[in-house]
C-alpha cells in the first residue's frame, strides 16, 4: 500500500493494491501495519459507518471538537466522490486551505483525516457508498460544520452537477464567521493531540 501525506499536515492518502479477477476484485483498503509506518502509531478504530448518497449530495464540511475530535479514515465502496478536506485549524500554516481527491469504488484510494480538520466529499454518481473508520464515537455536543459553499474557501465541486445539501449544512456558518465565533479548534491543541498519539 503506498501512504502519501497531502500538502495539509494531517492529511493523507492511501492507494493499496487492487486484485481483479473474471468474478470481480478484492483489496483490502485499510491495512493497519502500512498506517502505522505512514504516521507512526495505530488507529484506534472505535466506530465504523457508511453513508448512501445520490448523485450531487455533499456531506460537510464536518469536524468535532479537540480534544478527543475524531479522526476518520475514508473509502469509497461502490461510485465514486470527490473528497475535499480543509484546514480549519487557526493558527496553522495552511489556514483555509483545502486538499480535494477523487475516490471511487474501482481505485479503492482512501483518505485520513485527522483531528482538528474539517471534511467534506461530493457524490458524483447514485448510490455511491463510502465506509468510515472512526477514532472516536459521534458525539452530537462536540461537532460541528462549516458551509460547503462557502464563498471564500470557494470549494472545487463538480461542474455540472447540481449540489444537494441537508438542512443543516446549508445553514452552517462560513469559516469567518466560525472563527469569529471561537468555534474552531487551533493548531495548538491539535499538535498536542498529535504528539499524545505517537507518544
Amino acid at each position: 500500500m503506498k501512504a502519501t501525506e497531502l500538502a495539509i499536515a494531517g492529511a493523507w492518502l492511501f492507494e493499496p493494491s487492487v486484485f481483479p479477477d473474471a468474478r470481480g476484485s478484492f483489496t483490502a483498503p485499510f491495512q493497519g501495519p502500512a498506517f502505522r509506518e505512514a504516521l507512526g502509531f495505530d488507529l484506534a478504530i472505535v466506530q465504523t459507518n457508511q453513508s448512501v448518497s445520490s448523485r450531487g449530495v455533499i456531506r460537510g464540511v464536518h469536524y468535532a471538537d479537540v480534544p478527543p475530535s475524531q479522526a476518520k479514515y475514508l473509502y469509497v465502496a461502490a461510485g465514486a466522490v470527490r473528497d475535499v478536506i480543509v484546514d480549519i485549524r487557526v493558527g496553522s500554516p495552511t489556514f483555509g486551505r483545502h486538499e480535494a481527491v477523487e475516490l471511487d469504488g474501482e481505485s479503492m484510494r482512501a483518505v485520513y483525516i485527522s483531528e482538528g480538520l474539517g471534511h467534506a466529499f461530493q457524490a458524483l454518481t447514485d448510490d455511491t457508498v463510502v465506509g468510515y473508520l472512526c477514532s472516536a464515537s459521534y458525539n452530537p455536543s462536540g461537532e460541528h460544520g462549516i458551509s460547503p459553499v462557502d464563498p471564500d474557501l470557494a470549494l472545487p465541486w463538480a461542474d455540472g452537477i447540481e449540489p444537494v445539501l441537508s438542512e443543516k449544512d446549508r445553514d452552517a456558518p462560513t469559516l469567518e464567521q466560525a472563527r469569529a465565533a471561537g468555534a474552531l479548534p487551533t493548531w495548538e491543541a491539535c499538535q498536542d493531540w498529535y504528539a499524545r498519539l505517537c507518544s
